[in-house]
């Protein structure tokens, strides 16, 4: 069982493995990996979720996730994705940590995450139907 978190871990004791720092956060080599270069932008004080963030934290963490974009379609692949998830849903883990963060992944035409899962996402796109998309505008809105 995971107690500890391992974000705040490298942040505190583990500074060989930060690749990046600055006043409110830290650029990682994601451990594990989806794909090489797959970075992670992590924030030095522990939030679940991005709202919880101030003002500054959310523009220096979203300022170094487009340094790093820049960098990793500059010198690793000719794209990359930027991800966040929020799953309270799902328990901690070594591939799930409380501790909000933003994924980078390297990405290429039809590379080795594509081919391995996200060819498969055509099936499960669908079209947005009318009832559909008036539910949750309301709930949006």
């Amino acid at each position: 069982m995971l107690n500890a978190c391992p974000f705040c871990e490298i942040i505190n004791n583990k500074k060989e493995r930060i690749l990046a720092e600055n006043a409110h956060g830290i650029v990682v080599l994601s451990n594990p990996r989806l794909v090489a270069g797959h970075t992670l932008v992590i924030p030095k004080r522990h939030v679940l979720k991005l709202s919880e963030l101030t003002r500054e934290e959310r523009h220096e963490l979203l300022d170094t996730v487009i340094e790093f974009q820049e960098k990793i379609i500059s010198k690793i692949a000719t794209g990359c994705d930027i991800r966040q998830n929020y799953r309270p849903f799902i328990k901690q883990s070594d591939l799930k940590i409380d501790h909000v963060h933003v994924h980078l992944i390297p990405r290429e035409l039809e590379d080795e995450l594509y081919q391995k899962s996200m060819r498969f996402e055509k099936e499960v796109f669908a079209p947005l139907t009318e009832n559909e998309r008036q539910k949750i505008f309301s709930l949006l809105q």
